[in-house]
């Protein structure tokens, strides 16, 4: 599995790297601009992720601006959704409205911080990635 992880604080992303590292080869961008240049190529390159994991509070391009990035290219490339990448919105915010804002913008799955490996894990079978 292809997986790209999008998260700018060191110590999320060291621990992420190590947690989804056992189920495939992980990217590792900062900001959420990085990550719609990191699916673009990806597709150019015809090796698409197959799971992104994006932070809402990024610099230079939040999570929801790279989600809505990665969407329109999908639309740009007629990607059938059925074939989108699965994303999993990972934050700290947990309330309500940005819940559904991520869903409304096309994730998949909405994982609070801290993460939690056995919900992670499960959210990724759900998936069918694990």
């Amino acid at each position: 599995m292809r997986i790209l992880l999008a998260e700018d604080d060191f110590t999320t992303r060291k621990f992420m790297i190590n947690f989804l590292s056992k189920y495939g080869e992980c990217d590792v961008v900062v900001d959420g601009m990085e990550a719609v240049d990191a699916y673009m190529m990806a597709m150019e390159d015809e090796e698409p992720y197959d799971l992104v994991c994006l932070d809402i509070m990024m610099p230079v391009m939040d999570g929801y601006q790279a989600l809505m990035g990665i969407r329109n290219l999908e639309k740009e490339r007629n990607v059938p959704e059925d074939k989108a990448v699965k994303v999993i919105m990972t934050t700290a915010l947990n309330d309500e409205q940005n819940v559904k804002m991520a869903f409304e913008l096309g994730c998949s799955i909405y994982s609070g911080k801290p993460i939690d490996k056995e919900k992670f894990e499960q959210a990724l079978k759900k998936l069918d990635l694990a």
